[in-house]
């Protein structure tokens, strides 16, 4: 499986600041899709990552690849997940602050305000539904990763 490559700002800004298509079902079990989905993970491992998404890799489609096990302090072991079509159905009012830096905009960091505790509903490799929540570390991620999705790159939410 070939390692992805990741778009950097510096040379691709355009297309990571477009929004991505919605994947449809019948795409999703597909030998290609399910391949990307392998490609997607490969190429986070591979960068140490905590979470890719696929306009990072030059597809524009709603298709996200998370650590869930990552803390603020470090990675507690491995389990990455694929969301397809990930949507962010429930935010808590709590807050927290935290540096962010983005495999896309190397060298760059800054805080960054978000919700702690969110209610994600998306898509698994199989294409079935699921609705979970999300707090901490992983709740942070997957907002990043969804900004991505939308062309939104953490830069644009730095606390001045």
């Amino acid at each position: 499986m070939p390692i992805l490559k990741i778009l950097t700002i510096h040379n691709n800004e355009k297309t990571l600041r477009q929004k991505s298509e919605e994947i449809v079902i019948d795409k999703i079990i597909s030998c290609e899709m399910q391949n990307f989905f392998k490609n997607l993970e490969k190429t986070m491992r591979a960068s140490d990552g905590i979470g890719l998404a696929a306009p990072q890799v030059g597809r524009l489609i709603r298709v996200i690849a998370v650590n869930t096990l990552a803390t603020s302090s470090s990675v507690n072991g491995d389990k990455i997940e694929i969301f397809i079509n990930p949507k962010i159905l429930k935010k808590s009012l709590l807050t927290s602050t935290m540096e962010e830096g983005c495999l896309s905009i190397p060298g760059i960091f800054g805080k960054v305000k978000r919700h702690r505790k969110i209610l994600v509903e998306y898509l698994n490799k199989q294409g079935e539904k699921i609705r979970q929540k999300f707090d901490k570390m992983p709740a942070r991620i997957l907002q990043h990763e969804i900004d991505h999705l939308d062309g939104v790159l953490f830069i644009d939410r730095i606390l001045k």
